[in-house]
């Protein structure tokens, strides 16, 4: 028996949109980190990207439990002596909804080149609307 490793170009793959209303956050982060590392394939190999991309919609819909909304807060740092940034959670999701879920999912996924490259298959949008009808997605109920 032969383990079967996946290759660069073998791999097709396929468009998913889904609908992150009244999602909590840290459920659809996961879920999608898992299509974009490509987990949910059956040809997953660690060292090749066996992906999917994903699209996700009505991010500003976004759910989060409890009192996480006034208490969460995200945090960056300028780089300079005293530049920690901290903005609160209904702040970002106000001004950049997209953001907050790039970031979740961002941070569910490898520190790599090869987390970059997944990282790049994933397009979020604030509304209902998105320029990929070209690519035919598929839409995908999560199963949370």
């Amino acid at each position: 028996m032969k383990t079967y490793m996946a290759k660069t170009g073998e791999v097709e793959g396929k468009w998913y949109i889904v609908d992150a209303t009244n999602i909590a956050l840290g459920r659809l982060a996961s879920c999608v980190a898992k299509i974009l590392r490509g987990k949910n394939n059956p040809l997953f190999t660690p060292h090749v990207d066996t992906g999917d991309s994903v699209i996700i919609i009505n991010a500003d819909n976004i759910l989060l439990t409890g009192k996480k909304k006034q208490q969460k807060f995200y945090y960056r740092h300028t780089g300079y002596l005293g530049g920690l940034k901290s903005t609160r959670y209904d702040k970002l999701l106000s001004t950049n909804a997209d953001k907050v879920i790039m970031l979740a999912v961002k941070r569910m996924i490898p520190d790599t080149v090869l987390g970059r490259v997944m990282f790049r298959k994933l397009k979020v949008y604030t509304g209902n609307v998105h320029p990929h009808e070209a690519q035919k997605p598929e839409l995908l109920k999560l199963k949370l």
